[in-house]
């Protein structure tokens, strides 16, 4: 213990007398271990960016999707209204706390230069907490749009600048065409997203079915039932949830697919992930690998500029294994405290404002930068400091006393 707490101040010493020598070490361990630490928090971050996109597409985890069950004779689905009946006795029975109907469609609708056809979704209030839907102005349906008498619609970005971007304070309209022209309000819209080319709405399920009727222009959509539950609790509910609506309609309906979880992590198959986790993966070895050559290359100067030095301590007595465990830990020494910049520094950068909106913007819930991401980064620095101090401190161990001093 005393050797070793002698060859640390030892060390220590050789850190101060040599600071600037030492600090061409640091500056690219620090680096290197800030990239390291950084690009693991970034991959958090960019984790989670992903997650939620997919959870906007499909619900969250666990998202059941109902569908009513069919008759395998004539082909027909089951009555809506019975269907929807039997819905809400299992959200009842099983206190589900999200759930909601969503109704795909299109709607003609008035612009100034004519009419086009837009992507209408029909939904309830429910749907944005389950889809994780982003408001960029104005606001989300509230229980009291069901009332309207001009109904409330919430439009993307693509549709909000093509009826020229009005202040949401004006309570802007537009003029929904189809079997019941309808004058709708505009009271939010959507974040934008990358990949959203086509002008599209929502509407609530109450005024959906007040303005559109089954229709040549409207189609006869087939609603779907989503409802989101407990992940651990999807194996046991979806089974039951199943038997629920083949009893509910009895012999000569098939509900055997009635039921399917819609949500990412029931996709199956490889992990969704897995190439960002890799790529990430990849470029953080090689952050480190190109740190550890730096280090060793510095190492190996600095032990033939100290090889005199060394013959003398050799020559009054210093052991080959002090000075081994010293010119080790005088590395070890410096990619510590490297390692403590890098990876402030790697927090610093990650949770800055402009490096999340950069990485991720239009994040809800912004992860906390991972604590094994920080470990990983400091134990990193010392283990390259170890195997960047091994080979140098085998050659100061081989130095022959005479051929030390005579250099």
């Amino acid at each position: 213990m005393t050797g070793l707490i002698g060859a640390l101040i030892e060390a220590w010493s050789e850190f101060r007398v040599h600071k600037a020598r030492v600090l061409l070490s640091l500056v690219g361990v620090a680096v290197a271990v800030c990239a390291l630490t950084g690009v693991a928090g970034l991959g958090t971050i960019a984790t989670q960016a992903q997650i939620e996109q997919m959870e906007r597409g499909s619900g969250r985890p666990a998202t059941f999707l109902l569908m009513p069950p069919f008759n395998p004779e004539t082909g027909e689905s089951a009555p809506t209204d019975e269907f929807l009946a039997a819905v809400d006795g299992i959200v009842e029975r099983y206190q589900i706390d999200y759930s909601g109907t969503v109704t795909g469609s299109e709607t003609p609708v008035q612009f100034v230069d004519g009419v086009s056809s837009v992507g209408l979704t029909a939904v309830d209030v429910d749907y944005a907490v389950m889809h994780r839907v982003q408001i960029a102005e104005g606001s989300w349906f509230a229980e009291a749009d069901r009332d309207r008498l001009a109904p409330a619609v919430v439009v993307n970005d693509v549709l909000w600048q093509r009826i020229g971007s009005p202040d949401l304070a004006t309570r802007p309209t537009m003029t929904l065409l189809g079997a019941q022209p309808t004058t709708a309000v505009v009271i939010g819209v959507m974040q934008p997203v990358q990949w959203d080319e086509y002008p599209s709405l929502m509407i609530l399920n109450e005024s959906f079915a007040a303005l559109a009727p089954p229709s040549p222009e409207w189609g006869v959509p087939t609603p779907q039932v989503e409802l989101w539950v407990p992940p651990e609790l999807a194996p046991v509910l979806e089974e039951r949830i199943r038997a629920d609506l083949a009893g509910a309609f009895g012999d000569g309906w098939d509900a055997s697919g009635s039921v399917q979880r819609n949500d990412y992590l029931s996709w199956g198959g490889e992990d969704p992930l897995g190439p960002l986790r890799l790529i990430l993966g990849a470029i953080a070895a090689l952050i480190l690998a190109l740190g550890a050559l730096g280090l060793v290359n510095i190492s190996l100067v600095t032990v033939k500029q100290r090889i005199r030095e060394i013959g003398i301590r050799r020559a009054f007595g210093a052991t080959a294994g002090r000075v081994f465990l010293a010119v080790m830990l005088e590395s070890v020494v410096a990619t510590v405290v490297a390692g403590a910049i890098g990876v402030i520094g790697a927090i610093l950068i990650v949770r800055s404002p402009l490096v999340l909106e950069a990485v991720a913007p239009g994040l809800a819930d912004v992860p906390p930068f991972p604590v094994d991401a920080a470990i990983i980064g400091f134990v990193a620095a010392v283990a390259v400091g170890a195997l960047a101090g091994l080979l140098p401190a085998l050659v100061a161990v081989r130095v022959k006393v005479i051929d030390a001093i005579r250099a």
